[in-house]
């Protein structure tokens, strides 16, 4: 727990981390609080004809802890695989506590992955069952011959020949279940990498990961719980943010999570959501806050109670932060973490720790500087990669069966983000670009991010991104991908007047000198442009 503090060098300074010596990410989220107050509201469910559901403390220990028992039964053992195809709903969280319960190992996927993307996440982490519905049960179908290790389906909806249902196990008798006896090191969970510059990797945590994300997740939420919060998030819980940086956490703390169903991210419904779960609390990526800014002056429409926001995932920038500050009412507080090891970087707006378009400071219990190739801390103000010190409570285990990419992750005790930043003198760290992304024009180095800020201010621009395209003069140019708002239309006088914002707002080196229209941009599940796509795309041109 964050001890509350009214400034924060006063929380750096006083925060030390209490690790256990034996921890269950599953008993913590669902039978510490049962044991308690088994009537309390865990988790809420949104549904679109206004039939919220609701579930308790108590309900989610017995149901999770009757899966767990239904999984040993069918052979599931500690170390094993399990994978969950779901979208968010509160059979996802139900077998996410029961097998960490059991000591296997949770692999979450997004069912927007098609079939190649699932056969090479299940059969490289040799997961053994999967969780899902018809849709992702059909997606499995189609490649279970190709699955060697997978011996068990299991369907939200009722019994099929090759699936057993999920109430079948949830009403397993579980009055002999004994929750395993892990310690914070013991694997807990493996989330693949999002691939956006090479193949995904699979980042294994162990129990202690959610632990380590309490301090950062308490610090952009402003110290919370604090009576009536309730957190949302339109991020999958497949992904390392909706899962650790809204589910877990809020479930640890007693804060009730709302659940949506999946659906194409629809603005006016996240609006809906919010106003009648009465959120308090939201982490919503930057994509999704672009998004939501085609629904001008929101608060005219929808009733808001949200207390505080936290946006992740890639950089936020200075134009979308004072959007959606003055769209939600509320300052959105910026962080910046990895699959690997999250929340090390964060924004506290309540403790004046805030700085549009930057990062925040580093989080209470985690180390972070900007590094140069051999491990050596740059001075204010140079640029160089985030790296983060181990040991620390987030940092995951390794790759699952991967210790060359662990071992080229760390330079000495630093783990290297592959990003890079620049920090200045009073703390703070701004995004510059990922390694590959960052661009090389005229002898000048140019941070996609900054460049992508200043688009999405345009007036017709809904979501943008830039790359360096292959040029034999200037080695790189700066080309713009953009999709526009409704009611714009792609045309060359509208690119030129989009080239004009950003050479007059940023510098004459910084334009895009070609712009193309799009559609849609290529996304990982977490909402990140895939600028690799993008760049081939461009090269590819000629």
């Amino acid at each position: 727990m964050l001890p509350i503090s009214d400034t924060y060098d006063n929380l750096r300074r006083d925060f030390r981390w209490q690790v256990p010596e034996k921890f269950n990410i599953g008993t913590a989220v669902s039978d510490d609080w049962a044991e308690r107050e088994p009537d309390r509201v865990c988790l809420q469910h949104f549904s679109p004809d206004g039939a919220h559901r609701s579930l308790t403390y108590g309900a989610f220990s017995a149901q999770s802890s009757s899966f767990a028992q239904g999984l040993v039964d069918e052979g599931v053992r500690a170390g094993d695989r399990v994978a969950i195809l779901l979208p968010q709903s509160f059979e996802t969280a139900i077998a996410h506590a029961a097998i960490y319960k059991l000591g296997a190992i949770a692999l979450p996927l997004a069912l927007l992955f098609g079939v190649e993307a699932l056969e090479y996440r299940l059969r490289d982490a040799g997961a053994v069952a999967i969780v899902t519905n018809r849709f992702g049960h059909e997606k499995i179908a189609a490649i279970r011959h190709r699955l060697p290790d997978l011996k068990m389906i299991v369907l939200i909806e009722e019994d099929e020949p090759d699936a057993i249902g999920f109430a079948t196990l949830a009403q397993t008798p579980a009055l002999n279940f004994i929750p395993a006896d892990t310690t914070p090191d013991d694997p807990a969970m493996m989330i693949y990498t999002s691939g956006t510059t090479g193949p995904p990797k699979g980042a294994l945590h162990g129990h202690r990961v959610l632990l380590g994300h309490v301090p950062g997740f308490q610090f952009h939420h402003a110290f919370l719980p604090q009576p009536g919060d309730r957190m949302w998030t339109p991020a999958d819980w497949a992904w390392a943010g909706g899962l650790l940086n809204a589910l877990l956490p809020s479930l640890l703390l007693g804060v009730p999570v709302v659940s949506s169903p999946g659906q194409k991210f629809d603005p006016h419904m996240a609006f809906r959501i919010l106003e009648e779960m009465d959120v308090r609390n939201a982490f919503i990526p930057p994509t999704a806050l672009r998004l939501m800014k085609s629904v001008d002056n929101p608060r005219s429409l929808y009733t808001l109670n949200l207390r505080t926001i936290g946006s992740a995932g890639e950089s936020l920038g200075r134009e979308t932060w004072e959007q959606a500050s003055a769209a939600f009412g509320v300052p959105v507080n910026e962080f910046y973490g990895q699959t690997e090891c999250n929340i090390v970087l964060s924004s506290a707006a309540n403790l004046g720790v805030l700085k549009p378009g930057s990062m925040g400071k580093p989080a209470p219990g985690h180390d972070v500087a900007i590094i140069d190739a051999e491990g050596r801390a740059l001075p204010v103000g140079t640029v160089g990669q985030v790296a983060v010190r181990r040991p620390d409570p987030v940092m995951f285990l390794g790759y699952w069966n991967n210790e060359a990419a662990t071992e080229a992750k760390f330079i000495g005790d630093w783990m290297t983000t592959g990003d890079q930043g620049v920090q200045n003198e009073e703390g703070y760290v701004t995004f510059f670009g990922r390694d590959d992304d960052v661009i090389t024009s005229s002898g000048y180095r140019i941070g996609p991010g900054e460049i992508e800020d200043c688009l999405a201010g345009h007036p017709a621009v809904q979501l943008a991104a830039a790359i360096g395209k292959p040029d034999p003069v200037r080695t790189e140019i700066v080309k713009a991908y953009v999709v526009l708002r409704p009611g714009h239309v792609a045309s060359v006088d509208l690119a030129a007047d989009i080239r004009d914002w950003v050479k007059t707002r940023l510098s004459m080196h910084e334009y895009p000198r070609e712009i193309e229209f799009l559609d849609s941009l290529p996304l990982t599940t977490s909402g990140k442009v895939i600028r690799r796509i993008l760049r081939d795309k461009a090269i590819a041109e000629g």
